[in-house]
């Protein structure tokens, strides 16, 4: 029986990425692409309880989700276009415009995307590519080349070898600016220490309405002691693969507050 992919992303309906990643694995197995369509970045794990939904097919096996987020996008999918018997073997989130590392994990809707896929038991990654300065849509200055061959190889792996996961873990992967000749290699990384600073914008239009713009952080960090980090992974020219859960349990805080309580 042929495999099943299905792809979402937060990047919307028309992004570079979404084509370059359908490119990379279609002949590896029945793709199915559910998708935003708009941008949904920063969405986090968010479904939409307050509005329906509704899907719109583009193509044979594409749509994209009306006012959906890419968790909404995977929800709808597992339950309106998979019969109980007939679930995907692998769900494939993005390729993202721009990196999702550290902390940002928390904001992201292409990983959030993945997560809501390792929710159903099913492998999943996301994955994004990491840009030098402009990740504009039409300017992102590296093209979608390498991502294209790490997401086409770990799809394989996952289509062919055990998951090597546990419940409810899924990999979030970064790819580095660089050109395929040009990267040293892949590195199994720990989620880095962000560092933020406030960054927003304060304007008014024609009738003096104030209204606000969130601006965008450089990707700086708080460097780790033995360089294991997605950030350093990224800075050393590797791709960074992070398995991460949805278990955000402090452990080793528990008996501290059982004391202080």
């Amino acid at each position: 029986m042929k495999k099943r992919i299905l792809i979402t992303n937060d990047d919307g309906f028309e992004s570079l990425g979404l084509k370059a990643l359908i490119d990379a694995v279609k002949d590896l197995a029945e793709v199915t692409v559910v998708v935003p369509v708009n941008e949904k970045s920063a969405c986090g794990h968010s479904l939409t309880l307050t509005r329906p939904l509704r899907f719109v097919e583009i193509d044979d096996n594409f749509y994209k989700l009306e006012d959906g987020t890419p968790t909404d996008c995977v929800y709808l999918a597992l339950n309106a276009l998979y019969s109980e018997n007939s679930k995907p073997d692998l769900i494939i989130s993005g390729i993202n415009r721009g990196a999702n590392m550290g902390e940002d994990i928390t904001y992201s809707g292409t990983v959030a995307g993945a997560m809501e896929g390792a929710i159903y038991g099913i492998p999943s990654f996301a994955i994004s590519q990491v840009c030098n300065n402009n990740c504009e849509e039409t300017e992102i200055e590296i093209g979608y080349d390498l991502a294209k061959e790490v997401a086409r190889k770990i799809a394989i792996k996952f289509l062919n070898e055990k998951n090597p996961l546990s419940d409810r873990r899924l990999l979030n992967i970064n790819v580095p600016p660089l050109k395929p000749k040009d990267l040293k290699g892949y590195r199994i990384t720990k989620a880095g220490y962000r560092l933020y600073a406030n960054d927003a914008h304060l304007h008014r239009n024609p009738r003096g309405i104030e209204y606000w713009w969130l601006g965008l952080h450089p990707l700086e960090w708080k460097r780790s002691e033995d360089r294991s980090c997605d950030f350093e992974a990224i800075k050393d020219g590797y791709v960074s693969i992070t398995p991460i859960k949805a278990d955000l349990t402090a452990y080793e805080e528990i008996e501290k507050l059982r004391k202080w309580i």
